[in-house]
C-alpha cells in the first residue's frame, strides 16, 4: 500500500515508522515546509492519504484528497463544524472517508465502556458525571476531540445532561469537561461518576504515540479498497454489524 502523509510532524513520523514495519511505502510527505507539493499529480501516487494536521487546514486537505478520488483517513480534531460538509462531499464523489477523534485501539474500547457506563447512569440520578482530559502543552484544541466524543456519548445516553461545557459549573444539566495541559502527557481521559455513597471511575492513559499511529495505519488498510464513510468501530469490529459478521465467520 502506498501512503500519502498529510502532516509530517511527530505523529506523521510515528505513522511512517509503523507503516514501514507493516510493509507499506510512504510515497508523499506533506508538511508546512512543502505544502506546494500537495498536488493532484503527486496524490495519484498514493492508494490512501492519512491526514493529521491543524484544525484550520484539515477540512480543505480532506476535501482536496477526496476530490482526487484518494481515500482519506483523518485524525485531525477541532474542525468538526465542517464534518457534515466533508461527509456529504465524500458521498457525492463516491469516495472513502474515515474520521476518528482517536485511533488508539485502547481508546476505542474505552469508548464502548463509556457508552455502557453512561447507559447505567441514566437510571441513577444520584450520580453526577464529569470528564477530565490531560494532554501535553502543544495540544492546540481544548477540549480534545477524544473528550468531545466521550462527552457526546454520555449526552446521548444520560437524558438529564443536555450539553457539555469546558468549565466548572453548578448547573446540573451541564456535563463538565476539565482540560489540563501538562508535559509530558500523551493523553489521559477520566470519566468520574460521583454519588453520595461512592464513586465510579474509568480511565484511559496513553503511554506514547505508537498506539495512535498503529490505529491510523490499520484504518488505512481497512478503507483502501472500500467506498463510504467509516469509523474505528468498523476497523476494530466493535460495531454491532461487524460483531455479527465476525460471529458468523
Amino acid at each position: 500500500m502506498n501512503i500519502a502523509l498529510i502532516g509530517y510532524g511527530k505523529m506523521g513520523h510515528e505513522i511512517e515508522t509503523i507503516a514501514t514495519q507493516r510493509g507499506h511505502a510512504t510515497v508523499l510527505k506533506i508538511s508546512s515546509a512543502n505544502r506546494h507539493e500537495m498536488t493532484a499529480e503527486n496524490l495519484q501516487r498514493a492508494d490512501v492519504a492519512i491526514e493529521f494536521t491543524r484544525p484550520d487546514a484539515a477540512a480543505e486537505n480532506i476535501l482536496f484528497c477526496l476530490g482526487q478520488h484518494i481515500p482519506v483517513v483523518s485524525g485531525s480534531t477541532g474542525w468538526y463544524e465542517r464534518k457534515h460538509e466533508a461527509e456529504a462531499f465524500c458521498r457525492e464523489h463516491d469516495g472513502s472517508l474515515l474520521l476518528a477523534s482517536n485511533f488508539s485501539i485502547g481508546v476505542n474500547i474505552f469508548f464502548e465502556i463509556n457508552k455502557l457506563l453512561a447507559r447505567f447512569m441514566n437510571t441513577q440520578p444520584e450520580y453526577d458525571i464529569a470528564l477530565t482530559e490531560i494532554h501535553h502543552t502543544a495540544k492546540k484544541d481544548a477540549p480534545s476531540g477524544t473528550a468531545i466524543t466521550l462527552a457526546e456519548q454520555i449526552l446521548h445516553e444520560v437524558k438529564r445532561k443536555t450539553e457539555w461545557v469546558n468549565r466548572e459549573t453548578n448547573t446540573p444539566e451541564q456535563l463538565v469537561i476539565r482540560s489540563e495541559r501538562v508535559d509530558p502527557a500523551p493523553g489521559t481521559h477520566i470519566i468520574t461518576c460521583n454519588g453520595p455513597a461512592d464513586s465510579i471511575e474509568i480511565k484511559h492513559t496513553a503511554h506514547n504515540r505508537s498506539g495512535f499511529a498503529l490505529g491510523a495505519v490499520l484504518a488505512a488498510e481497512y478503507i483502501v479498497n472500500k467506498k463510504g464513510i467509516f469509523n474505528m468501530t468498523d476497523v476494530l469490529g466493535l460495531s454491532s454489524s461487524a460483531q455479527k459478521n465476525n460471529s458468523n465467520a
